[in-house]
Parts: structure tokens; sequence; C-alpha cells
């Protein structure tokens, strides 16, 4: 399938991370944690942990790990179909087309539940014509986006001529749970919120760039090191000490899998710090710098980070004659998902 738009959104408010700890010292979620979790949020907030701003879209971010469950939920509902549509209507308008020419929206996000998802919404504020197929992936984690390509490719197989549009948001402020778990307070320091979308068809869009060779590893073992579970009513994140060394793992088993075509640009998720410098080595003498900079400048926006990536390898260069990119995502499952960009 082939590429014909590729667009970002962010939530218009932007906090650094010494912002974040300034929020910290004047919340009274400071008394109820230990003096040992104060230490970790300081270290990671107020040093280079490889974040320099997050953006947040639900509103009084100072509130939100006091908020209930309902809250979070109604939160959820009202920013993040706002927060897809304006990454999809900003790739309609590099495509130069229009929200009724789309026969199929695929949304995937893991940050909250809403039956009907996010697709119904976006739907209806776009104008998509009432048989567009619609199409919610939930469950998929920081993974999803890749999951979600390959399922638009089946579509496109089945129904050439479509156009299909893939959304990847996440409110991860609407997931916010903080206790005294040192993964609990990690992923508050390093989540934010963002959306991506693409735009697909059978048929070559300007640029002539098409994505194949899904691939996917799945390692149900290793399930409770990254996961969201339900705590109090709201979702708490596990995060597992040892995610850095499982995601270079993974990324390292599908990269041996990649097969003959040369390679010219790996784009990684940046899931963090850590991470990135786990999986420097094991696709080396790639650069992971694209992934670098989307880390530096929006943190860990789970699903969207590898299309925000894509976008910043985008700017520099596109595949060709000299590689294929080779684009990687892993999450909850624990799973990882790869495919190429090429021509």
């Amino acid at each position: 399938m082939f590429l014909h738009a590729l667009a970002t959104a962010v939530p218009p408010a932007t906090y650094t991370q010494p912002d974040c700890w300034d929020i910290v010292q004047k919340s009274a979620m400071r008394s109820r944690l230990k003096r040992r979790s104060i230490l970790i949020m300081h270290s990671i907030l107020r040093s280079d942990h490889g974040i320099a701003t997050r953006h947040f879209a639900l509103p009084d971010i100072g509130r939100v790990f006091d908020l209930t469950p309902d809250e979070l939920n109604h939160g959820l509902r009202a920013v993040a179909p706002r927060l897809a549509r304006a990454a999809l209507t900003a790739a309609l308008e590099k495509a130069g087309m229009g929200a009724g020419e789309l026969d199929a929206l695929l949304i995937c996000t893991c940050t909250g539940y809403l039956c009907p998802g996010l697709t119904s919404y976006v739907a209806e504020e776009l104008g998509l014509r009432h048989n567009a197929v619609l199409h919610d992936l939930v469950g998929l984690g920081c993974g999803a986006a890749i999951p979600m390509l390959r399922a638009a490719s089946h579509l496109l197989a089945a129904q050439p001529g479509a156009r299909v549009a893939c959304v990847a948001v996440e409110v991860c402020s609407a997931a916010f749970y903080l206790d005294d778990d040192p993964g609990v307070i990690i992923s508050a320091c390093l989540f934010s919120d963002g959306a991506a979308a693409t735009l697909w068809s059978s048929t070559p869009g300007p640029s002539g760039v098409r994505a194949f060779d899904f691939r996917s590893l799945h390692l149900p073992l290793d399930r409770d090191k990254l996961r969201f579970e339900q705590r109090d009513g709201k979702l708490r994140n596990l995060l597992h000490r040892t995610v850095p060394q499982l995601a270079a793992g993974a990324v390292g088993r599908l990269w041996g899998e990649r097969g003959p075509r040369p390679v010219a640009r790996v784009v990684t998720h940046p899931g963090g710090r850590d991470v990135l410098e786990a999986i420097a080595p094991v696709v080396a003498p790639h650069s992971l710098e694209a992934s670098v900079r989307t880390l530096l400048n929006n943190g860990n926006m789970s699903s969207p980070s590898v299309l925000f990536a894509l976008e910043e390898t985008l700017r520099d260069s596109t595949p060709g004659a000299e590689g294929d990119f080779w684009l990687v995502s892993f999450g909850a499952g624990f799973s990882a998902h790869s495919c190429r960009l090429g021509t």
C-alpha cells in the first residue's frame, strides 16, 4: 500500500520537565509519596533524561492525579477526538483530499476505553460517509501503530482503490496514576499526549513510498513487564526495569528477520532514553537521531511516537535506491512489530 500523507498533532499546552517538577512541588500528591519516590521524580524531571518538553491535553494538569475515574474518562472523551481530528485534518489537507473521500478510518489507542470508539466521534466531526468502514484497535499499547498499518494493508488488498486513514492517538494524561512503585513514577515522568495520521491507497502517492513486509513478535511470558492494569477504577501502568533490554531483544529478533533488501534508515518507537540506548547497538551503524529528537520534543506519546519519528525522518530523506526505511515499534504484550517503507 502507498503513503499519500503523514501529519501529526500535539495539544497546545506545553510543559518543560522543570515545569512538571514545579507541579509536583505544589501538588497535594507530594505528601502521599515516600521520600524515595520524590527523589526519583526529581532525578528524572530536573536532569537530562532525553526529554525537554511534553504536551498534555487534559485541562488543569496540576490536578490530574486527584481526578476520579469518571473525570478521567470524561476528559478522554472530550479531548481525544479533537486531537485525532487535528492530525487527520492536516493529513487530508496535505493530500488534497476531503474527508468524504475516505473509504475507511482506523484508530488505535490504549489510554482509555470508549464504546463506540474514537472512530465514531472523528467520523461524525469530519463528515465521513455513513458507509465508511470504521475500525478501533485497542489493547496494543505503544506498539499499536504498525499493526494498525498492517490491518489497513489487508483492507486495501480486499478493496483495491480504497482510501484509508490510520490515526494513532493517545491521551496519556488521562491514564496517569501515581503511587510509590518506581515504574509508575517513571511512567508519570515520561509520557505525554499526541496524535499522528497517515493516508493510504493501493495506488502510488506523490512520493511513491509504499509500506510492506509487516512482521510481529509476541512474548506473552513477559506480559506483566509492560502493560496497563485496573487499580481503583483507573489505568495503572506496569513498567518493569528490564523493559529496555526486552525492547532491544525483541527489536533484535525482528532485525534479524529483515531479509536481504538494504535498509537506509531505522525508525524506532522512542520509549525513553534508556530504551534508545539499548536499541542503538542492535541496529548499528544506523542512527536513531529522529527518534531521539521525537523523545526530546514530545516525550513518550505511546503509539503515535514512531510515526512522529517517521515524520522527522522524512524531512531529511525518503527511501529509494540506497535502501528502505525500517520501522519498528514495541509495547504491551510484550510485543514488537516492524515494516518497511520503500519504493
